[in-house]
């Protein structure tokens, strides 16, 4: 990998890590490398109405899309389907670029061994 400023390293972890923009990885010499997040193409999608945007909220995790959220907007990577699915709902699209930091995805603990209803 190439860093900012020209430093060469190689990642090698042992497993996989998501890694965000700000985090930091140490290094055997004590230094620190920052992330720092590529821009890519993204959509922001915003609602008439707080209940419009839930509703559009809705549709997006319906579809299992990566998302982040900023205040009255969603943003998602540029996706002419999706885009037209909110237009449809009444929401703005618009597209640009910037580092994309959707939402950490979810874990739930499974209910092995538990009876329905108990």
């Amino acid at each position: 990998m190439d860093g900012e400023k020209g430093a060469r390293f190689l990642l090698d972890l042992p497993e996989a890590v998501a890694l965000r923009g700000g985090d930091a990885l140490l290094l055997d010499d004590g230094g620190l490398v920052e992330v720092v997040a590529a821009p890519e193409p993204l959509c922001e999608l915003r609602a008439a109405s707080p209940r419009d945007f839930a509703r559009l909220a809705w549709h997006l995790g319906n579809r299992h899309l990566p998302v982040q959220f900023l205040g009255e907007a969603a943003r998602i990577r540029v996706d002419r389907v999706v885009e037209e699915m909110a237009r449809g709902l009444g929401a703005t699209a618009t597209r640009f670029e910037a580092p994309f930091d959707p939402e950490a995805e979810s874990t739930y603990p499974h209910a092995h061994g538990r009876t329905r209803g108990v």
